[in-house]
């Protein structure tokens, strides 16, 4: 039996009417919505569709899947507008889509191939439901000095192809990156692009990993944002040894999140906290057991923040 059989098995047991999700109640104790990134669960190695069953049943409104895991149920012959519907049936929303096609580097021909990747997966997201889809740095993370001015040009290129596709690209922080490492340098380009969907994609985790912390978050609006990727980490390893992998449930580590929470309520956000999470002792345990009690943290670190 394939995986899809499975999933689809699994999603015919849980019925046609939604779970129930999480229950922001829009209130300013908890304004958000809570997604599933599907790196937290990425070791179980579930196909997409048991993927979408661990988010509903554990409560989540959304999920955040990886690019590659739709080109994989898709060339083992599942259907992404059957699941599409199926993911709908269970109040799942396609928040977002992890990729990481090559826009922004300078080698034209490369940059060329990166959009038509960025074409390919936009075209796998729509398919999906999708809205949404990550822009990181990808191919332009060792070399330090790339003009950020060009890659504002480059972004704006996305941005509209993304209004060809329907998938709005979000320009991602990546904190171990040397360009678009830090808040400021990924700000730059999402506002010098000139484009009226331009927003960013921030992660607690990159933002530390950079240097960035969160106070420049007061100087942003909610609406330039849609998905932020919310986790935690330790105090050991320090920053410059810390690694995706150390980063921890919410409320589990030392992250400034009471902060991070209400400058975002204050700001207007009103997006999808995206669980995103690496840890490799998580990915050895029961995949609804992680997923479930990474939200149960998140919720109740948003309400601790906002009480």
């Amino acid at each position: 039996m394939t995986s899809t059989t499975l999933g689809a098995g699994a999603l015919a047991a849980l019925g046609t009417h939604p779970l129930p999700a999480a229950d922001t109640g829009g209130d300013n104790l908890e304004p958000f919505g809570y997604a599933l990134n599907t790196g937290t669960i990425r070791g179980q190695k579930l196909s997409l569709d048991q993927q979408i069953v661990v988010a509903a049943k554990a409560g989540y409104q959304g999920i955040e899947p990886w690019i590659n895991d739709i080109e994989t149920f898709v060339a083992e012959g599942g259907s992404l507008a059957d699941l599409a519907k199926q993911a709908s049936d269970l109040g799942i929303a396609v928040v977002s889509a992890i990729g990481f096609a090559q826009w922004i580097v300078d080698d034209d021909a490369q940059r060329a191939k990166g959009l038509e990747d960025a074409r390919r997966a936009m075209d796998l997201v729509a398919k999906l439901g999708g809205t949404r889809l990550a822009a990181p740095p990808a191919g332009a993370t060792d070399k330090p000095g790339l003009d950020l001015f060009r890659a504002a040009e480059r972004y704006r290129a996305l941005l509209e192809l993304g209004d060809e596709m329907g998938v709005v690209p979000q320009v991602e922080v990546w904190g171990f990156s040397k360009n678009l490492g830090r808040l400021g340098e990924t700000l730059l380009v999402a506002s010098e692009s000139g484009h009226p969907k331009a927003c960013l994609l921030l992660d607690v985790y990159h933002l530390y990993k950079g240097g960035s912390g969160f106070g420049g978050l007061r100087l942003l609006g909610g609406a330039g944002m849609h998905v932020f990727h919310v986790n935690d980490y330790p105090a050991d390893p320090p920053r410059d040894k810390i690694s995706d992998a150390d980063r921890v449930y919410p409320g589990d580590g030392v992250a400034p999140l009471g902060e991070l929470f209400r400058t975002l309520r204050d700001a207007g956000f009103r997006g999808m906290l995206s669980l995103e999470l690496f840890n490799q002792e998580y990915w050895k345990q029961d995949a609804l057991s992680v997923a479930k009690t990474g939200l149960e943290k998140t919720r109740r670190t948003v309400r601790k923040a906002l009480g």
